[in-house]
């Protein structure tokens, strides 16, 4: 098949990508919701059980820039599919698992499954959508899955958890992952193959790094007794070693015949302003999702299914901001989008830090949330246009990687450093009110109480260090972004027909050609004469 697709088969390409992208992302969150049940059925240790959620995590951040260079070469339709098949062939296998290592397995198996689709998926749009109107469209729903695909996969969680078993948050994938598989090969455009192979020592160095820089960072941040981990040995030495392979791979990549991540990819000021605000943006939205879920059970009390259901409204803002950026994109830029939902999106992280311990779900914790949703629904559609806006066909897999890796990495940053500050902020909280109580300072209150209240100014300052991260990616799209509105649009400035600019000039060689065959019969004198009327005055 070549060519874009048209009508309803390019309404049917947009459902396939968007389904696929839903599926990965959920997938991030519906397993933490079910970490207790998981823990209780097969016997994981408090430390042991941190590896359901590293196990994807590092396969996933890791790989990422390998699955979308091997899109780029073997055809992105064809390693999108395989990428489909491996994460549900995972998730069937790790639904039925017995043991520890059998579950961890199947989620390291899905993590590689991911690292193929996601950047796959973002290219394919590319692919698939001409650059204008049907391409912002195609990115405003796929931004609308990123971006609300995590809360969706809480409530999700709880309900199949609550209803059903622990091992539906695994299954689940598995009928969506065989029918977009299934409709892949017969909706998507496929793109070529190129000459070239994998540079394997740019894969082993780069994927090392990125996966020892997640794995470090998920390992380093403080725990709820308030004890870091950052000086631990195998911190130190993941977050060591993962810098030492990190340099390695630049260095080698720029020497590369065939590298894995091309330099021209970053030399573009516009896209790598895109590929570091949305590892801000992952920084501060991870960090803010997963405290904001432990402030509603925490704190307020909420079950997993009631804060679940709270997010839907948190859903719901993104994907109408989404579209309200995909349809007017080409009309004010790229620019406005992201200065301005960076910028709505912080306000509404400030508003959340602001959330007291006894709120009031519709009155004090709805508004923050949707207008951060909302902030972050402008944002997403642009980040994703800009990020593969004028790259090369060929590069098109690998940009669209270095966003997804942007914001895996900003997630484990934001998880490291936001859960650091946040329990350490709750530790010193207890310690002191424990103190004053002792010391008669303050009246007594019960050790629930006491929990709640340090809770309560942990995660209120963790959500406070997630809005300083948006303001700072809101500083990046005013520096770095300039591509204009009509680049955008995908109207291309008209251009003088060939045929109207080459006719004049054919005419004007062939009156001269037989202006010089006849020079050769005419006497001197008229040669002369002849010859001085052709050329053209200096003057004029």
């Amino acid at each position: 098949m070549t060519g874009k697709p048209e009508g309803s088969r390019q309404s049917l390409a947009l459902v396939v990508i968007a389904s696929a992208q839903l599926m990965v992302v959920l997938d991030a969150t519906i397993v933490n919701v079910a970490l207790p049940h998981v823990q209780q059925a097969l016997h994981f240790s408090g430390s042991g059980l941190e590896w359901v959620v590293n196990a994807y995590a590092v396969t996933f951040g890791g790989l990422l820039l390998l699955g979308g260079r091997a899109g780029d070469l073997l055809g992105r339709r064809r390693v999108f599919t395989a990428g489909l098949v491996l994460f549900s062939a995972a998730s069937f296998l790790g639904g039925f698992a017995t043991s520890q290592w059998w579950l961890l397995t199947a989620r390291a198996i899905q993590g590689a499954g991911g690292a193929v689709i996601a950047p796959t998926a973002l290219s394919l749009i590319m692919t698939n959508f001409r650059e204008g109107e049907a391409r912002n469209r195609a990115m405003g729903v796929y931004s609308a899955m990123a971006g609300g695909g995590g809360a969706v996969g809480m409530l999700l969680g709880g309900l199949l958890t609550s209803y059903a078993s622990w091992r539906w948050v695994l299954f689940v994938n598995v009928p969506i992952g065989i029918v977009v598989a299934f409709a892949a090969p017969r909706v998507l455009t496929e793109s070529p193959r190129r000459p070239g192979q994998i540079d394997v020592t740019g894969a082993i160095t780069g994927t090392g790094g990125v996966a020892l820089l997640v794995y470090g960072l998920s390992k380093a941040a403080t725990g709820a007794d308030g004890v870091s981990h950052w000086g631990d040995t195998q911190v130190i030495v993941s977050l060591v070693a993962a810098v030492i392979l990190l340099v390695a791979f630049v260095q080698i990549e720029r020497r590369s015949t065939h590298p894995l991540l091309p330099m021209r990819v970053l030399a573009d000021r516009n896209r790598s302003g895109a590929y570091l605000m949305m590892l801000c943006i992952g920084t501060a939205m991870f960090g803010l999702f997963f405290f904001l879920t432990l402030f509603m059970q925490g704190v307020l009390g909420y079950s997993a299914v009631r804060s679940g259901v709270s997010y839907l409204p948190f859903t719901a803002g993104i994907v109408v901001a989404a579209q309200i950026a995909s349809r007017f994109v080409a009309r004010f830029g790229a620019r406005v989008f992201m200065v301005g939902g960076g910028a709505i999106a912080a306000g509404g992280m400030f508003w959340i830090a602001q959330i007291p311990e006894h709120a009031s779900y519709a009155s004090q914790v709805l508004g923050p949330m949707l207008v951060t949703s909302f902030g972050l629904g402008l944002l997403f559609v642009p980040l994703s246009l800009v990020a593969l806006h004028n790259v090369a066909e060929q590069d098109a897999g690998v940009a669209g990687s270095l966003l997804n890796t942007g914001q895996q990495v900003g997630g484990a940053i934001g998880l490291a450093a936001l859960g650091t500050i946040a329990w350490t902020t709750v530790a010193n909280t207890a310690r002191n009110t424990s103190a004053a109580i002792a010391a008669g300072r303050q009246p007594p209150e019960s050790v629930a109480a006491l929990t709640t209240h340090a809770e309560a100014v942990g995660f209120q300052r963790g959500f406070l260090t997630s809005a300083f991260i948006a303001v700072f990616a809101v500083l990046v799209a005013i520096v770095a972004i300039r591509v204009r509105r009509q680049d955008l649009s995908g109207v291309v400035e008209a251009q003088p027909e060939p045929s109207a600019v080459a006719a004049p000039a054919v005419a004007a060689v062939a009156e001269k050609a037989a202006a010089a065959s006849s020079v050769t019969t005419l006497v001197p004198s008229e040669r002369a004469a002849r010859a001085a009327a052709a050329v053209p005055c200096r003057h004029c």
